[in-house]
C-alpha cells in the first residue's frame, strides 16, 4: 500500500473535503523548506483545535435519521407517486374521510383489499398496490401536519400491516423479483443503470425495511399485542418456518449475486440496510449482547465480569491529540537553548504523568517515521501551549497547580492462564533449571517474591467463555465416543451460522468489495462494481445546482453503505464469538484472507477530520421533513450549508465500527499484528487520534498498543504522550511487555503456521458439528460377504442394454495384478 506509507492525506480523495475542511489556503507556487512545513501545519490546525465530540455510541442513530437514510434524494418524487397510488384506491372507499379517522376494522379491511391486489397477474397493477402499501408504511404523510405524526402513523401502520401478513406476501414477491431473469438480462445489456431499473425491488425492500425498523424499536407505551407481535416477528425472521433458510440468507444471496455481476440493478444500499437491521433485530444489539454474555458466564460457572465495558467507555473522556512533529521541530528551533522552566498546565493526555524524561531539544522525528513527517500528529508536547504559558511564569518558585489524580485506572487488569504458565516457566528455568509443564500450583524452590507474583497474577486471572469453549472442543476431539454427542442450543445465531456456513467466504468477499467501492479513498476503476445504480437518475443533471445535489446524494449514499457494512460485520463477529469461538475465528480468517486489514487501513488513510465533519446531507429533503413541509427553492448556499451538527453521526459511527473490527481481527494474533506493522499503520492510526471522542481514541490506542514493541525504541521515545495515553486508557495485561519490547517474539517463519493451525482447528470444529452425515469414521462396518453382495444398487434404467459392454470394459479387459492382491491380503 503506497498510501499507507504516510504523507498528508489527499483531500481530493473525499469529494466533500473542500466544504468540510476549515481554512484551506488557495493554490500557490510550490513553497520551499520551512514555508512548506508552515503550510502543512496550517492545514492541520483546524482539526487540532477541534472541540470534544459529544457523541453517544449506540446500536443505531435516532429513529427519524435511520428512516431518512433509506431514501436517496433522487427518489424524492416517488413519495408523491406512492401517495397518488394509495389515494386512487382509497378515496372511492373512504367517502371523504382520512386514514386516521377510520377505525381499526376499516383500516384492516382496506389493507386486505390492497394485499389482494398483490396477487394479480398484471405486473403494473401489482406495483401500484405495493406503492399504496408503501405509502401506508411511510405514515400516510398526506394526512399529517407534523413530522411526529408521520412517524407515529408509520409505526402504527407497520404493526397493522405485519399482523395481516404483509411481510410474508412481500417476501414471496421479493423472491420472484430476485429470480426475474428478464430484469437481470435487461440490466446487463444497458450501458448505464439508473433508478428505473430497480423500481419494483426498491418498493418491496422499502416496505420490508420500514416494517423491520418500526417493529424492532421497543417503546414503553407499546400495547401488549404489539409486544407479542414483535416477538412473533423476531421468531419468524430468526427461525425459518416455511423455507429451510432464514431471511438474512436471502439478503446475503442478493449481495453475492450483485457482486458477481449477474444482477447489477439490485439496490444495494437498501439490501444492506435491511440486512443490518434484520441481524440487529434477530441477534440483538450491544446491550443485549452484554446481557447474554453475563448469563452465559453464569451458566458456565465463571466469575462475573469485572466491569460493564459499555458503561466504562461512556464515562471515559476524550484526550487532546498529539501535536504535529513539524510544529514541534519549528517551536524547538525558535526556543533555541532557552532554559527549561516548570510547566504549570499539562495536556490531558499527559495529566497523570511526569514530563517526558526522554525529550531533548532535537526534533521528535525518527528515521522510522521519516516518510510520515507531514502526517499531522507526530511529536508529543504541546509547545504552542507551553510558549503561551511561559511568559506568565515569575522567576521565583511558583505555586504548583494541584492535579487531581484518579481513583484508579478505568479497567481492571486481566491475566490469562497462559500468562501464569509462561511466568512460572521463565522463573523455574532461571532459579531451578527445569520446568513442570502446565503446573501452576507447585512453587517449591522459587524465591518468596515469585510466590507473591504468582498470587497477584491468580487474583486477576480471567477465564473467558472462549477458553472454556476451546477446552471443550479439545476434549470432544480426543474422546468423541465416550463424551457422546454435543448438545447445541438452537439460538438465532446458531441457525444463521449453519445457514451461511458453506458460502460464508463468498459473502465476506462480496461485503468487502462493496466496502472498497464505497470508501472515500477508493479511486474509480473500470473493474470495480457500480454501487450507484439506485441513486443515479434516468436523466443526468444539466444545471450546476442539480449536479451539486447529485454529488451530495452520491457521497451520502456511499457513507450509508459504509455505515451498514461496518455495523453488520461487527454484529456478526461479536455474536459469533459469544456463540462459539471457532465460528468467530472462521469469519475472522476469511475477512483477513480477503484483505480486510489493509482495506480498513486504506479507509483511515485520509483526512479523517474532513470525513467526520462532512455535511453530505440536505436537511430539507430528508424524510419525514420533506413530506410535511413545502420545499424551499434550493440554492447553492443551502446545499453547501448542510445541517447544523458539529459532526456527521453515521461517519463517526462507521469509523468506530471499523476500528472495533480491526481490533477483533488482530487481538492475540501475532501474525496479524505484524500485518499492521508491515502496512505502516502507526502514522495512519495516530492521525485518527485527532478526533476528540473517547471511544474512538480508545480503539485507536488499543491498535497502537499491540504493535508498540515492534516499532522500535526511537518511536517510543518520540511518542511518549501516546504511550502515556495507552497506559491511562487501555486495559493492562500483567506481564505484557508492550511498552519496552524486551521479549519480541518476531518469528516470521511462524506466521503461516499460526494461521494454518487455527484453520485446522476451525475445520475440525465445522466437520464435527455440521458434517455429521459424512462422518463415517465411527459408522458400523458390514463384514459379511453375502450381505454385501446381496445389497441392491440403484442402476440407470438403460444399464441392461450396455451390461455386456460394461463387463468387457471393466472386468474382462482389465488384467489382474496378482502380486499387489497378495501383498494387500
Amino acid at each position: 500500500m503506497e498510501e499507507a506509507a504516510g504523507g498528508t492525506p489527499n483531500p481530493n480523495s473525499n469529494p466533500n473535503a473542500g466544504r468540510a475542511r476549515m481554512g484551506q489556503p488557495p493554490a500557490q507556487p510550490p513553497p520551499k523548506g520551512r514555508e512548506l512545513f508552515r503550510g502543512q501545519r496550517k492545514e492541520s490546525e483546524g482539526s487540532v483545535d477541534f472541540p470534544t465530540v459529544e457523541f453517544e455510541y449506540g446500536d443505531t442513530d435516532s429513529r427519524g435519521a435511520e428512516l431518512a437514510e433509506l431514501y436517496s434524494y433522487t427518489e424524492e418524487p416517488e413519495l408523491s407517486t406512492n401517495r397518488r397510488c394509495f389515494e386512487e384506491e382509497f378515496c372511492p372507499q373512504a367517502r371523504g374521510r382520512q386514514w386516521p379517522q377510520l377505525d381499526m376494522a376499516q383500516q384492516k379491511a382496506h389493507i386486505l383489499r390492497l394485499l389482494e391486489g398483490l396477487e394479480v397477474v398484471s405486473r403494473e397493477r401489482r406495483l401500484r398496490a405495493a406503492r399504496a402499501i408503501l405509502y401506508l408504511a411511510q405514515g400516510v404523510f398526506g394526512d399529517c401536519e407534523s413530522e411526529g405524526d408521520v412517524l407515529h402513523w408509520s409505526r402504527h401502520n407497520s404493526f397493522l400491516l405485519y399482523q395481516l401478513g404483509t411481510f410474508s406476501a412481500f417476501l414471496e414477491l421479493l423472491s420472484m423479483e430476485i429470480d426475474n431473469s428478464q430484469a437481470c438480462s435487461s440490466a446487463l445489456r444497458k450501458p448505464a443503470i439508473s433508478l428505473a431499473d430497480s423500481t419494483e425491488l426498491r418498493v418491496l425492500l422499502s416496505v420490508m425495511y420500514l416494517l423491520v425498523e418500526n417493529i424492532r424499536v421497543e417503546l414503553e407505551t407499546d400495547p401488549p399485542e404489539w409486544k407479542s407481535c414483535r416477538e412473533t416477528f423476531r421468531t419468524e425472521l430468526s427461525f425459518p418456518v416455511r423455507s429451510d433458510e432464514p431471511f438474512a440468507l436471502l439478503l446475503f444471496t442478493m449481495v453475492t449475486k450483485f457482486c458477481s455481476g449477474h444482477a447489477p440493478h439490485f439496490p444495494m444500499k437498501k439490501v444492506l440496510l435491511l440486512l443490518w437491521k434484520v441481524l440487529l433485530f434477530t441477534l440483538g444489539g450491544f446491550e443485549a449482547l452484554q446481557t447474554m454474555k453475563v448469563r452465559r458466564r453464569e451458566e458456565l460457572g465463571l466469575p462475573p465480569l469485572p466491569e460493564d465495558s459499555i458503561q466504562v467507555m461512556r464515562s471515559m473522556r476524550a484526550a487532546s491529540p498529539p501535536t504535529c512533529s513539524i510544529e514541534l521541530a519549528e517551536q524547538q528551533q525558535k526556543r533555541g537553548h532557552r532554559s527549561r522552566r516548570p510547566l504549570m498546565k499539562q495536556d490531558s493526555l499527559d495529566i497523570y504523568n511526569e514530563r517526558d524524561p526522554f525529550k531533548n531539544d532535537e526534533a521528535g522525528v525518527d528515521e522510522e517515521e521519516g516518510d510520515e513527517v507531514d502526517g499531522g500528529i507526530e511529536g508529543e508536547l504541546d509547545l504552542m501551549e507551553r510558549d503561551a504559558l511561559l511568559p506568565t511564569i515569575p522567576a521565583q518558585r511558583p505555586p504548583i497547580e494541584r492535579v487531581l489524580f484518579p481513583k484508579g485506572l478505568p479497567w481492571a487488569p486481566k491475566v490469562r492462564q497462559k500468562d501464569i504458565e509462561h511466568f512460572l516457566e521463565a522463573s523455574r528455568n532461571k532459579f531451578i533449571g527445569f520446568t513442570l509443564g502446565q503446573d501452576t500450583e507447585t512453587l517449591i524452590g522459587l524465591p518468596r517474591p515469585i510466590h507473591e507474583s504468582v498470587k497477584t497474577l491468580k487474583q486477576h486471572k480471567y477465564i473467558s467463555i472462549s477458553d472454556v469453549q476451546i477446552k471443550n472442543e479439545e476434549e470432544l476431539e480426543k474422546c468423541p465416543m465416550s463424551l457422546g454427542e454435543e448438545e447445541v442450543q438452537e439460538t438465532p445465531c446458531e441457525v444463521l451460522y449453519r445457514a451461511i456456513l458453506y458460502n460464508l467466504p463468498q459473502y465476506m468477499i462480496a461485503l468487502l468489495k462493496i466496502l472498497l467501492a464505497a470508501a472515500p479513498t477508493s479511486k474509480a476503476k473500470t473493474d470495480s462494481i457500480n454501487i450507484l445504480a439506485d441513486v443515479l437518475p434516468e436523466e443526468m443533471p444539466i444545471t450546476v445546482l442539480q449536479s451539486m445535489k447529485l454529488g451530495i446524494d452520491v457521497n451520502r449514499h456511499k457513507e450509508i453503505i459504509v455505515k451498514s457494512i461496518s455495523a453488520l460485520l461487527l454484529l456478526l463477529l461479536k455474536h459469533f464469538k459469544l456463540n462459539h469461538i471457532y465460528q468467530f475465528e472462521y469469519v475472522s480468517q476469511h475477512l483477513v484472507f480477503a484483505n480486510c486489514i489493509p482495506l480498513i487501513l486504506k479507509f483511515f488513510n485520509q483526512n479523517i477530520m474532513s470525513y467526520i465533519t462532512a455535511k453530505n446531507s440536505i436537511s430539507v429533503l430528508d424524510y419525514p421533513h420533506c413530506t410535511v413541509h413545502d420545499l424551499p427553492e434550493l440554492t447553492a448556499e443551502s446545499l453547501e450549508a448542510g445541517d447544523n451538527n458539529q459532526f456527521c453521526w453515521r461517519n463517526l459511527f462507521s469509523c468506530i465500527n471499523l476500528l472495533r473490527i480491526l481490533n477483533k481481527l488482530t487481538k492475540w494474533k501475532h501474525s496479524r499484528t505484524m500485518m499492521l506493522v508491515v502496512f505502516k499503520s502507526a502514522p495512519i492510526l495516530k492521525r485518527a487520534l485527532k478526533v476528540k471522542q473517547a471511544m474512538m481514541q480508545l480503539y485507536v490506542l488499543k491498535l497502537l498498543k499491540i504493535q508498540t514493541k515492534y516499532l522500535g525504541r526511537q518511536w517510543r521515545k518520540s511518542n511518549m504522550k501516546t504511550m502515556s495515553a495507552i497506559y491511562q486508557k487501555v486495559r493492562h495485561r500483567m506481564n505484557d511487555d508492550w511498552a519496552y519490547g524486551n521479549d519480541i517474539d518476531a518469528r516470521p517463519w511462524d506466521f503461516q503456521a499460526e494461521e494454518c493451525t487455527l484453520r485446522a482447528s476451525i475445520e475440525a470444529f465445522n466437520s464435527r458439528r455440521y458434517d455429521k452425515p459424512q462422518d463415517s469414521e465411527f459408522a458400523p462396518v458390514d463384514n459379511c460377504l453375502q450381505s454385501v453382495l446381496g445389497q441392491r444398487l440403484e442402476l440407470p434404467e438403460d444399464f441392461h442394454y450396455s451390461y455386456e459392454l460394461w463387463l468387457e470394459r471393466e472386468v474382462f479387459s482389465q488384467p489382474i495384478r496378482w502380486e499387489e492382491l497378495l501383498r494387500y491380503q
